[in-house]
């Protein structure tokens, strides 16, 4: 299997998935997902572009967040690793790859819907960490409903809750900890530029998300503190069997991209990779879309 600093064929890289039917209860585990997800474990090789740096990141079990922990550990990061309860299983699997990268993996259980767990989660990963100078923001909720009538409230607040509103209490307790040179990712989605109708309430949090990255990155910059997103297409993770996605589209997720597939989550770890090094110290307010050829504004 060839690793991201291979040249290759990005048609071909990743085999086009034709998922079948399925589903599981919210959040979902990659443990279950038919297919398989691609995070890293065998695919991602490091060069050291993170020594040192101690990182917090949301929904740091499976997906996304998953193959961003993975690669910030084989780049040299120790990594607090946030997570509901239920996802302990895939949990533990990432921290047992963090750690055989010879660094530290802190874990955090807990419920991003509870406000005071956010501002408690900053405070036990600083001191797991023995300080924090990288915030991934990446945990997310996306329920997929076919019509605006169908979205009650408890869902609207549930997705704003755990998208936005969290994200907001998160940065705002971790900013006493991160010194100059610190960086916060956040992840968007092409869904705040191209919302599917089934999706209202999630890509509107998507494009909020982006608007309080650039707002942010501008009050921090001053403090040398860097503020970037990421926006993923359709990327393959257990986000889209439990309701993320309807049932009957699944086999066809991601085929109508350029590359005419689905992402795999190793395939956003280097952006998130770029905007924590300082390669990028020049790089604020961007979001960094990763979306096989869609185009965004």
């Amino acid at each position: 299997m060839s690793d991201q600093l291979t040249f290759t064929d990005p048609v071909t890289r990743f085999p086009a998935i034709t998922p079948p039917k399925q589903d599981q209860p919210e959040p979902g585990l990659d443990a279950e997902l038919i297919p398989g997800t691609d995070r890293g474990e065998e695919s991602y090789r490091g060069t050291g572009r993170l020594e040192g740096r101690r990182t917090l990141i949301t929904g740091a079990d499976s997906g996304i967040g998953a193959a961003v922990a993975i690669a910030f550990a084989r780049e040299g990061a120790d990594v607090a690793l946030n997570y509901l309860p239920q996802e302990e299983e895939d949990a533990q699997h990432i921290a047992g790859v963090i750690r055989e990268a010879g660094r530290s993996a802190v874990l955090l259980p807990g419920d991003l819907a509870d406000a005071d767990f956010c501002r408690r989660l900053v405070e036990d990963a600083a001191e797991g960490l023995g300080g924090l100078d990288a915030l991934v923001n990446n945990a997310g909720r996306q329920i997929a409903v076919e019509s605006l009538e169908e979205i009650d409230d408890q869902q609207w607040e549930d997705t704003y809750t755990v998208n936005i509103h969290a994200m907001f209490r998160i940065t705002q307790a971790a900013l006493k900890h991160l010194p100059a040179g610190s960086t916060i990712v956040n992840s968007t989605s092409i869904q705040a530029y191209d919302p599917s109708p089934t999706l209202v309430d999630y890509a509107s949090t998507k494009a909020a998300i982006n608007n309080f990255t650039k707002g942010l990155a501008q009050q921090l910059a001053p403090r040398g503190i860097r503020v970037n997103a990421v926006a993923p297409g359709p990327i393959w993770t257990p986000l889209q069997v439990s309701d993320g996605q309807p049932k009957e589209a699944l086999p066809e997720f991601g085929k109508s991209t350029p590359l005419g597939r689905a992402g795999q989550p190793t395939e956003l770890a280097p952006a998130y990779v770029f905007l924590t090094s300082s390669e990028s110290s020049y790089v604020l307010g961007e979001t960094l879309a990763v979306t096989g050829g869609s185009p965004t504004p």
